[in-house]
């Protein structure tokens, strides 16, 4: 099953101490996310089951109202989704999603979400109490008399936080989306002498269907506003940090990697 193998791979990750080790696991994992979405969606041409041509949605709860930390990982899950060709709604308070996908591309996104999220929080409150942060400053955006402006300001524990987290995210983003890519390209020269179509272009069909199904099942209203405060994904030593930890992307002990959700530290 590739699930189980997804989660060799991310307890691989977790138990090296070897950075690009655990970058070539992470990779790994993502490929197989998305060549098993090439396998099934490619399979929908030669079967009637049901089960693997037919969307799901699933509510994936995020953590408690309030918590600052839930915008951030609402982030990090919905930029794992869209990698492997899901649609996701946001609760207004982000406290919770709703995945709509393929079964199989909805287990490996939670899978690996589980485990990074926890990855990305424990990294940041190493680099938080580390106090690295204090005495700079960076460039933002501040809200003087009902418009935003460029002002210098100086980072506090809750603005490091948020660019180390925004920096991670966007690391793990660019990391997924390569290896995205490398997997439909592998796919595509597996199958160069042979009647398959483009890797490509099943995930292009497939996303299509995806699409139809929330359009037509969703009930969410308006769009998701997003992280709105001030820190940016480059600022300062949280940004390098972010990234730093998103390339290393070691996975923590907590983290759900055999089909059940572990529990998140708070942040």
């Amino acid at each position: 099953m590739k699930l189980e193998r997804i989660a060799a791979l991310l307890a691989k990750a977790e138990r090296t101490d070897n950075a690009a080790e655990a970058d070539a696991y992470l990779s790994k994992a993502q490929m197989l996310a998305t060549l098993a979405s090439i396998d099934l969606a490619t399979a929908r041409g030669h079967t009637q089951s049901k089960e693997s041509s037919v969307p799901v949605s699933r509510t994936v709860t995020i953590g408690e109202k309030g918590k600052r930390a839930n915008t951030h990982l609402v982030n990090l899950f919905v930029t794992i989704a869209h990698t492997n060709s899901a649609q996701v709604d946001v609760a207004r308070d982000s406290t919770y999603v709703i995945s709509y996908g393929m079964a199989g591309d909805l287990d490996s996104i939670e899978t690996l979400f589980a485990s990074l999220a926890v990855q990305m929080t424990g990294h940041a409150n190493v680099y938080v109490s580390a106090g690295k942060w204090r005495g700079e400053s960076f460039d933002g955006r501040v809200r003087v008399n009902g418009r935003y402006r460029r002002r210098t300001v100086e980072f506090t524990a809750q603005t490091a936080r948020a660019a180390f987290y925004r920096a991670y995210i966007a690391r793990i983003g660019e990391r997924l989306q390569e290896a995205r890519e490398h997997a439909i390209h592998e796919n595509d020269e597996a199958s160069k002498n042979s009647s398959k179509i483009s890797g490509a272009l099943v995930l292009a069909d497939r996303e299509k269907t995806i699409a139809a199904f929330h359009r037509s099942t969703s009930q969410a209203r308006g769009r998701w506003g997003g992280y709105s405060g001030v820190a940016s994904a480059n600022a300062g030593s949280a940004g390098s940090a972010g990234r730093s930890a998103a390339s290393r992307a070691r996975l923590a002990e907590q983290a759900s990697i055999a089909g059940q959700r572990g529990q998140l530290p708070r942040a």
